[in-house]
């Protein structure tokens, strides 16, 4: 890619920064702690002083080489590669064709997905490009740590359940998705505790809807106090041999399992599974009239924007299960291995 003259104020003399590279795939022992290039802008594009991370789903799944897929869907990647996505921190250059942003602007991003998911968005890093059509200005009201959790996991709950806000080809099934009207809508949330489903408890709660989640037993006294009308631990209770006639499940679990909720969804009702590979109850679906739909999550600039108000107002929080300074990524990754995670895993940088 060409690159432009920025307009920061220094010379740039420094090209080195520290970063989380990985040499191969593997376990959270292949993330090394190591110098690389630092970037330059190109047009249409920041680069952005990184302050914090956040950590989601695809991180491990990339690191590890996406074995789950099949081989002929598992990644081709160039070593090394640096990991992540969703960032936030301060504007130190911009493209010279960049008039909407300024050095100095605090601003949040998740870069470059699905387009950069094998290794292109390089979020674990001091230093980070980003187009500008995917960054937004950070919440005033909350700080880099909480901004960096939001970026992946809230829009995802966003597109899914409120607004797609593209025309993009859905890579996931042959019809675009379409969310479902939330308000006085009784809505299931799987996964209630974790970084996708907190966001969508919160959501379906702002669209007037009414929300049992699901969830450990230690999520409980949290869930609530986000506003959740009916918690069910699931180490205790099954779901589907309880709910009946609910309007939409977000299964924020997914996988093969989604399907035993179909059960607990009224005729003309919807599953959205986040993660919708191995589902198999599609001839099921159609027979009890239910709509299984899911897309792909897109960098969204703009609507990070729209939720920057929501973020600053406190309508939506942030939550966060542990920081680790990045230097220690390997352990972050660690963490995430054990599960049971509630809200977001960050990374800071000094």
């Amino acid at each position: 890619m060409e690159q432009v003259k920025d307009k920061s104020n220094n010379n740039e003399s420094t090209t080195m920064m520290k970063a989380i590279r990985q040499h191969e795939f593997g376990g959270p022992e292949v993330l090394l702690y190591e110098d690389a290039p630092m970037p330059k802008v190109s047009q249409g594009e920041v680069r952005v002083r990184v302050h914090a991370i956040g950590l989601n789903p695809p991180d491990w799944y990339l690191r590890d080489g996406y074995k789950a897929l099949p081989p002929e869907w598992q990644p081709k990647v160039d070593f090394p590669m640096t990991l992540g996505t969703d960032i936030s921190g301060v504007v130190d250059a911009v493209a010279d064709d960049v008039t909407a942003f300024n050095i100095g602007d605090e601003v949040y991003s998740m870069v470059r997905f699905p387009t950069g998911m094998m290794g292109d968005s390089k979020a674990y890093a001091e230093y980070i490009t980003v187009p500008v059509s995917e960054v937004a200005l950070k919440p005033a009201g909350i700080d880099h740590v909480h901004a960096a959790g939001a970026p992946m996991s809230l829009l995802t709950a966003w597109q899914f359940m409120i607004e797609v806000g593209h025309n993009e080809p859905n890579p996931l099934q042959p019809n675009p998705h379409v969310p479902v009207p939330l308000k006085g809508k009784k809505v299931l949330v799987n996964g209630a505790g974790g970084g996708v489903g907190h966001f969508a408890v919160q959501l379906a709660k702002w669209m007037g809807a009414h929300v049992t989640a699901v969830a450990s037993g230690k999520h409980e006294a949290f869930l609530r106090d986000l506003g959740v009308d009916e918690f069910i631990d699931y180490t205790k209770t099954a779901a589907e041999d309880v709910v009946r006639d609910v309007d939409l499940v977000i299964d924020g679990v997914g996988g093969p399992s989604s399907d035993r909720f179909l059960c607990t969804i009224k005729h003309g009702g919807a599953l959205f599974p986040i993660f919708p590979l191995g589902f198999s109850g599609g001839e099921e679906a159609e027979k009890r009239g239910v709509t299984v739909s899911a897309t792909q999550v897109r960098s969204s600039g703009a609507q990070l924007a729209e939720l920057a108000f929501l973020l600053n107002n406190g309508t939506i929080r942030v939550a966060i299960d542990s920081i680790f300074p990045l230097a220690d990524a390997r352990k972050s990754h660690e963490r995430a291995a054990k599960g049971n995670i509630q809200g977001k895993i960050i990374l800071t940088v000094a």
